[in-house]
């Protein structure tokens, strides 16, 4: 085999490797709802524990510092500006490094829901709404170890933005919970697929979410799809990034087929922008 071939070869090994794509981290943004990076300024071989609010952080390699590492953290939206910590576990001792969370204001929707027991649930849809919230509150708290992760996404639909992230909301002109997803609207059946590598934590219909799913990527990164017409996985199935595990639908309370797209991190929903360098333009390309 020739010197270039060789080269050539070796090359495209190295650009599908999972330690390169790692390296591709999301963008920062230190506000409620946002991902902050942070150095934490000490030098070991492995990745140390890190924890925010007493739950694990995914760890990163530092691409300007061999041996460094980044804390890849989650704000959930509920989060105060000002000084926060992280817990550093460095064998025997701890170590506590700060960050700066700034303040964001997001914007007011108002949506109008024809299916009234949608927006006040009946006593026994009360009952099953708390039952399957223990799944779902467990499914966004997953951890799994993994030397590396993928978070260079690719697009779960293409579709237009129908509602952003972080949206304070009003169903009926009553408040409820912001937005903790986006919104992609298209047509009914349109696939859906894993934005990367991962495996199904589990699958359901759930009286507000209508059909889900929610992928384990590894290190806290958990992603969640709702709203679909099909679902194409089944629990402890292994996704390659692009594969289709769905399609977009109007189960649930909706207004319209699409998809509800949510990202945790460290059990902190984020902003899925911040895994795009240009999210809009991505979504509506054809």
């Amino acid at each position: 085999m020739k010197m270039t071939t060789r080269l050539t070869i070796y090359l495209f090994l190295i650009l599908l490797s999972p330690t390169l794509l790692a390296a591709k981290l999301p963008k920062a943004a230190a506000v409620p709802g946002g991902i902050a990076i942070i150095p934490l300024g000490i030098e070991s071989a492995s990745a140390p524990i890190v924890k925010y609010n007493d739950k694990r952080v995914m760890v990163a390699p530092d691409p300007e510092q061999k041996n460094h590492w980044l804390a890849i953290t989650g704000i959930p939206l509920s989060a105060r500006k000002g000084k926060h910590q992280l817990v550093v576990e460095t064998n025997p001792k701890q170590r506590i490094v700060s960050f700066e969370i700034k303040d964001k204001k997001y914007k007011t929707q108002h949506v109008t829901i024809k299916n009234k027991r949608q927006v006040n649930p009946t006593g026994e849809d009360l009952k099953r709404i708390a039952k399957e919230q223990e799944e779902i509150i467990a499914s966004l708290a997953q951890w799994s170890e993994s030397d590396t992760v993928n978070t260079a996404f690719v697009i779960p639909a293409k579709g237009r933005l129908s509602s952003p992230f972080g949206l304070r909301r009003y169903f009926n002109k009553e408040p409820r919970q912001p937005h903790s997803g986006i919104d992609i609207a298209a047509p009914e059946g349109t696939p859906i697929v894993a934005p990367a590598d991962g495996t199904v934590i589990t699958t359901g219909d759930y009286f507000f979410n209508g059909n889900t799913v929610f992928i384990d990527h590894g290190q806290g990164l958990v992603t969640m799809y709702c709203h679909m017409s099909k679902i194409t996985v089944k629990t402890g199935d292994k996704v390659k990034q692009g594969e289709q595990i769905g399609a977009i639908g109007q189960t649930g309370r909706v207004t319209g087929p699409h998809l509800h797209w949510a990202v945790s991190i460290n059990d902190a929903r984020i902003d899925p922008g911040l895994f795009f360098d240009d999210l809009q333009k991505i979504a509506n390309a054809r």
